[in-house]
């Protein structure tokens, strides 16, 4: 038999405009607000640009068309470190930053890209670069600015004009990466959402729907209580379960089989939950090669779990984390774990088979949240198991985020 879950209620929503007086939205837009400006003094760095749109989110609590904006470099905001927040929107949108009062001026966005400027592109952006330069001789006497992303064209423009451009998006990661009491109480908001999801596709699995259908559901209750996008679609059954990284297709689930899923789901107020869990269609009873992948992942999670400490090196982690045994090596996942917030975020800690080629070392700080990842699967073998448990790391270690159960009888 499968373990018994019960669907937590929902909490009160929050309000979404600080002007109805809501003090936590409040709070967590102060705070990373002042993080970032934290980061930027640190760095000796007068102002940045943020073209991410998640960034752009993190800075103002500010969304609009968060994934089209992302491929679309059309709205934009400059954030000083001793100085004012600037908005650059998109055409006609001023009226999304109603109720966030950060801001000190919304200006409309020069759109430099391809797609709006076309062969007028070069001259778009050197008009662009104007508007920033005089921006920051109005606020600065250092002509430098860091930027998230930048395409060359804009880069070249700033330069020609004297400014010198340096990597942002390390200076928004650091900020990002130790969240306040608020953050995490609206985090916690998101995975509420997303567990709504995960029990809504416990309840439909069953033999005939197909991955996609299946995968509907988790969408469904994300999009009906306030959620806004999933990052990916992995979710896969049987073999399609081993190697993982394959998303959701058309194929039949069918009795018996594993279903294995990783929400990636951006949830209400922007934070991620980030959660994995694996089934057998029809919750039936595993096979004795089932329930081995799975205890095999469920000791990798809960291990690493309890071995993550406050001040830990990220080095030191991986070093120390479960020995992946031999025949589940070559498949494993991609990291050991990785930090979380409005999405995947710094740091992503390697394997330390894999720490000369991409690890880099740092130190694991009170106020994390993060994601400990397990997948089990053999090279060329049938299915994979993947387990995934968000966390905030505390004095005390790993505090679990995420309360959906483990399918405890196959252990």
């Amino acid at each position: 038999m499968s373990t018994v879950r019960t669907v937590h209620a929902m909490t009160e929503p929050i309000e979404t405009s600080c002007n109805g007086g809501d003090q936590v939205l409040e709070n967590v837009r102060t705070y990373r607000l002042g993080r970032l400006r934290g980061e930027l003094l640190k760095n000796d760095c007068p102002a940045m640009i943020l073209y991410d749109p998640v960034n752009i989110r993190y800075a103002t609590d500010s969304s609009n068309m968060q994934v089209w904006t992302g491929r679309n470099p059309t709205r934009y905001v400059i954030v000083f470190a001793s100085g004012p927040v600037v908005a650059f929107e998109f055409h006609n949108c001023e009226h999304v930053w109603r109720g966030i009062d950060c801001v000190s001026e919304i200006r409309g966005a020069t759109c430099w890209n391809y797609f709006n400027a076309g062969p007028e592109s070069a001259q778009r952006a050197q008009q662009w670069a104007a508007e920033i330069v005089e921006l920051l001789r109005d606020q600065s006497a250092d002509m430098c600015v860091a930027a998230d992303r930048l395409d060359p064209e804009g880069v070249y423009a700033l330069q020609k004009l004297g400014v010198r451009v340096i990597d942002g998006q390390s200076i928004v990661e650091q900020a990002r990466c130790v969240k306040s009491g608020d953050e995490i109480s609206v985090m916690r908001r998101a995975i509420s959402v997303c567990e709504r999801g995960i029990e809504r596709m416990h309840e439909a699995l069953v033999p005939g729907i197909s991955e996609q259908e299946l995968w509907a559901h988790l969408h469904f209750e994300n999009v009906r209580y306030g959620g806004e996008w999933i990052e990916t679609r992995l979710l896969a059954s049987g073999e399609r379960t081993n190697p993982w990284m394959q998303e959701c297709s058309s194929k039949l689930l069918r009795a018996g089989e594993l279903l294995a899923f990783d929400t990636d789901l951006v949830g209400p107020y922007g934070y991620c939950a980030d959660i994995s869990r694996t089934w057998t269609v029809g919750h039936v009873p595993p096979t004795d090669d089932q329930r081995r992948l799975y205890a095999a992942a469920h000791e990798q999670l809960h291990f690493n779990m309890d071995l993550l400490r406050v001040g830990m090196t990220f080095r030191e982690f991986s070093q120390r984390s479960w020995k992946i045994p031999t025949q589940y090596a070559r498949n494993r996942y991609s990291c050991v774990a990785h930090g979380i917030g409005l999405v995947d975020e710094y740091p992503s800690i390697a394997h330390y088979s894999d720490w000369e080629s991409g690890g880099y070392d740092g130190h694991f700080q009170s106020g994390m949240a993060l994601c400990i990842e397990s997948y089990i699967g053999a090279e060329n073998g049938g299915e994979g198991v993947k387990l995934e448990q968000q966390v905030l790391l505390t004095e005390a270690g790993c505090e679990p985020l995420s309360s959906f159960p483990f399918e405890s009888t196959w252990l």
